[in-house]
């Protein structure tokens, strides 16, 4: 296994959150971040990897169960089925009402940029009051209502360490990152969405049922300037692409203090990534159409997601 080195301390993050900082760098009143990096061209680059036309999710189901480490369980109600229909009625409708708390470690969402607040501030130096009980003024998830569509990159882990998977708090080197780019034949660039692969569902399988929720595998902090050199437009992760813990005192999340509030990243969590990995090994090819969709929720902190990658 290779240990994660060099992880930044608090004092190297609190430089590392200037240095990378993209304030101002698409205007004053630009509420996209690091999406502005997929133009148009990128995506007409993007749509040639689609051939054979087929599409895999990469969302878990929406989870309905408590469980540890989904301690807001999303509610799904029943406003009719077919156990209240009469048996002579010529009409009958079924219906259902959903209410989600996406953020978490749980359920597959993409964070706004107003989910994080930096020293009173969210991305682009607006004020966190921009943020109020009534919903986000400033970077609510409505910077995606016209969807996210890029090239995706995927790079799987724990073949690099050898391993089936991460366990919780190992944190992925920049070394790893590009020991990854070497083994699968491509390099992340401008515009991608980058997916990182920690063997998150195969540990989860192995473990008891019910055992308590013990952490995640993640990036270490000192990948962020990597993220900033390559141009990454969003990350997305099997976990929360923190480690947790993080293993830097009074940085509980440097990923999401830093590029979402920083560097204007939107993040994804909780991706059910398996499935991809197996269609990219079958194909030996990592690279492919990466759609998202959030849903238009005006003032919204987060959306649920349904990920597709097309190949």
């Amino acid at each position: 296994m290779t240990a994660a080195s060099a992880t930044p301390s608090p004092e190297d993050l609190t430089r590392m959150a200037i240095e990378l900082r993209n304030w101002g760098r698409w205007g004053d009143n630009d509420e996209r971040g690091a999406l502005n990096l997929i133009t148009g061209s990128k995506r007409s680059e993007a749509a040639a990897l689609v051939q054979e036309g087929v599409s895999v999710s990469c969302s878990r189901p929406l989870p309905v169960t408590p469980t540890p480490q989904n301690q807001r369980p999303v509610q799904h109600l029943m406003i009719s089925g077919g156990d209240t229909v009469s048996e002579d009625s010529r009409f009958g409708i079924a219906a259902d009402y959903f209410a989600i708390a996406s953020h978490g470690t749980a359920t597959t969402h993409l964070d706004a940029l107003c989910h994080i607040f930096y020293e009173g501030k969210i991305y682009n130096g607006y004020d966190k009051s921009e943020v109020r009980s009534d919903g986000a003024k400033k970077n609510s998830i409505m910077a995606g209502a016209d969807g996210i569509v890029s090239r995706g990159v995927l790079l799987d882990i724990p073949p690099v360490r050898e391993t089936q998977w991460l366990e919780p708090n190992e944190r992925i080197s920049v070394a790893e990152l590009e020991k990854a780019e070497e083994r699968q034949g491509l390099k992340v660039g401008s515009g991608d969405i980058l997916l990182v692969a920690t063997g998150r569902d195969p540990r989860e399988e192995a473990r008891n049922q019910g055992e308590p929720f013990d952490g995640l595998a993640g990036l270490d902090a000192s990948c962020l300037p990597w993220i900033h050199e390559r141009e990454v437009a969003v990350i997305g992760c099997d976990g929360v692409t923190d480690a947790l813990p993080s293993g830097v005192e009074g940085w509980p999340m440097p990923f999401h203090q830093v590029a979402i509030a920083n560097m204007g990243i939107h993040l994804i969590d909780n991706l059910h990534i398996e499935r991809l990995v197996t269609a990219c090994n079958k194909r030996n090819r990592w690279e492919f159409l990466f759609a998202l969709a959030p849903l238009r929720l005006e003032g919204g902190t987060a959306s649920p997601l349904n990920p597709l990658a097309i190949f």
